[in-house]
């Protein structure tokens, strides 16, 4: 991640769950069961059955809160960990690089990344891989599902309510795509915004 798009998510962690809940500058939008999907991926996140998780790129936590485990929220944005750490009553925040986790191999049943990974581009998508099949038994990736009316890869501008632009790389996934790009792996939800895929990482320490 640029130093530009460090500085962009630390200024806007206080407006980040508005693109969640449809509030501030997204309150215009017209995003047809967006909500009814949002719903969805905190049902399949309830769901999930792990000893530990570890999310990586948590922001301020809006969907690590729904994991009934013992969850570490991990970014590199301290604004966003200020509020992720009020949400996670019973779990811990962690800074730090993606690319380099200060966790021991297996340390965790499965690594989370909601919204994250289709913010790497190239070589930090292999390094993000590998690092997180080293820490997690499982990966499961949370991302925007490809549309009509985006393109697969783009840099796109992005504004904050303080009036700041900041350009951000961003990608769109079908759900065969991301397994393919996860070397295997099941489709958790595949609806028009969102895709979740859960694959094989590394065995958990002290697990069966």
């Amino acid at each position: 991640m640029t130093k530009s798009e460090r500085v962009y998510y630390e200024r806007r962690a206080p407006e980040y769950d508005d693109w969640y809940l449809g509030t501030g500058l997204f309150a215009g939008r017209t995003r047809p069961g967006w909500h009814e999907e949002v719903g969805a991926l905190a049902s399949v996140l309830r769901s999930l059955s792990f000893r530990s998780v570890l999310d990586v790129g948590c922001g301020t936590g809006f969907l690590t809160r729904h994991l009934a485990c013992r969850v570490t929220g991990f970014d590199q944005s301290l604004s966003m960990l200020r509020i992720a750490r009020s949400r996670l009553k019973d779990g811990s925040v962690v800074q730090g690089d993606a690319l380099n986790l200060p966790f021991h191999a297996g340390a965790f049943g499965c690594l989370m990344a909601g919204h994250f990974y289709g913010h790497l581009a190239g070589s930090a998508r292999t390094r993000f891989l590998a690092e997180a099949r080293r820490v997690a038994g499982r990966i499961l990736i949370i991302d925007a599902a490809m549309r009509e009316d985006v393109r697969p890869e783009e840099v796109q501008e992005r504004l904050l309510q303080d009036g700041s632009r900041h350009s951000v790389y961003k990608r769109y996934f079908m759900p065969a795509q991301l397994i393919s790009e996860l070397g295997g792996g099941n489709v958790l939800h595949g609806g028009r915004w969102f895709v979740a895929v859960l694959a094989e990482g590394q065995k958990e320490n002290g697990s069966k």
